[in-house]
């Protein structure tokens, strides 16, 4: 699974990057430990988003009913998923 990295830091690559072009894309992210093609994204996004850089993952809700309402929609599609599973079992072995 891909590390997430949060927007604090993504945009300290950027500008660490632009601080030492010299190095080139792949020369700082061996730097900073993360992939060229990433820092290259990174840059891209803060170009076209007036210096900053979307993010996403677990710590971008609005507010906490908004986190806890896609836990619960998380919660229920895996309970869905479980009792498929449960049906099949018991239509294979009712057989």
């Amino acid at each position: 699974m891909a590390k997430q990295h949060d927007q604090q830091f993504k945009e300290e690559a950027v500008r660490y990057y632009l601080d030492h072009k010299e190095l080139g894309l792949r020369g700082c992210a061996e730097n900073l430990g993360v992939g060229y093609s990433t820092i290259g994204k990174w840059i891209r996004d803060y170009n076209t988003n007036d210096g900053t850089i979307p993010t996403r993952g677990s710590g971008n809700y609005a507010s906490d009913i908004e986190k806890e309402n896609a836990r619960l929609r998380r919660e229920l599609r895996d309970a869905k998923d479980a009792l498929d599973v449960l049906k099949k079992a018991i239509s294979i072995l009712g057989k």
